[in-house]
């Protein structure tokens, strides 16, 4: 595999994590992080975009970064708009050939980064998480309700947008930065149902997206709410249908 990074990226990697009140677990998430992309062959960035957190984060993750100088983390604090409008910040701020979004917990671990690649590096422009993949290996299970409400979503998002994607809402993503600073600056949906317009985009441009089955490991700390959350991933599919329906962007 060839970590060489490309003339117009400063780093390989680039890893964006949205963070909003995470001060129980962003310490931990820090340090594994860097633990891992330390002992990598290739250049790397962590790009932090704190969405108007109203606890200790912001303190925490600055607190590290002054105790850690050699490594190349950057914070950007924002107003409160949503995980997808921190996301797309971050996105947008990345420098590495490629860049990779997870949430905050870890909930797939960093180290699940190894099977995005060997599929990017085939040729794949966009290799996205999967926990509902027969080689998935999903250790500890969300809620009940939860899993049944995702599964429905997936349904909908499958028939109504006719997508093919198993599992659109892992928190696991990797594009290469052609393609993340292409679809990105088109992003309208800043809440949690992104993801989806995301991949609509990647794939209506005929970009190559390969979906991998991954480790992932429920978080009892997840800031998904189970009826605000699904409605506005609800509402997401009827907003891109209606953003994308007469005219698709250039």
């Amino acid at each position: 595999m060839d970590f060489k990074a490309a003339k117009t990226s400063s780093f390989y990697l680039s890893v964006v994590i949205p963070v909003y009140n995470e001060e129980k677990c962003i310490l931990t998430t820090l340090f594994r992080l860097k633990d891992y992309l330390n002992q990598q062959p290739y250049s790397s960035e962590i790009i932090l975009v704190d969405d108007g957190s109203t606890d200790h984060t912001g303190e925490i993750i600055n607190s590290f970064i002054n105790q850690h100088l050699e490594s190349n983390i950057l914070l950007i604090t924002t107003d409160h708009r949503g995980k997808g409008a921190a996301v797309r910040e971050g996105m947008l701020r990345a420098q590495g050939e490629y860049i990779l979004f997870s949430d905050a917990d870890l909930s797939t671990p960093i180290e699940e980064i190894e099977k995005l690649f060997s599929w990017l590096q085939k040729g794949y422009e966009v290799a996205i998480g999967s926990r509902n993949l027969s080689a998935s290996r999903v250790e500890v299970h969300q809620p009940w309700p939860r899993k049944k409400l995702g599964r429905l979503f997936n349904w909908l998002t499958r028939l109504l947008l006719e997508m093919d994607f198993q599992d659109t809402q892992c928190g696991f993503k990797c594009f290469s930065v052609k393609v993340a600073h292409h679809i990105f600056p088109k992003q309208k949906i800043f809440h949690f149902g992104f993801d989806v317009e995301i991949l609509y985009l990647a794939r209506k441009y005929g970009y190559r997206i390969k979906e991998v089955p991954v480790r992932w490991i429920n978080s009892p700390s997840s800031k998904v709410r189970l009826f605000r959350d699904s409605f506005w991933m609800l509402r997401g599919i009827w907003q891109i249908r209606g953003y994308y329906h007469q005219k698709f962007p250039t």
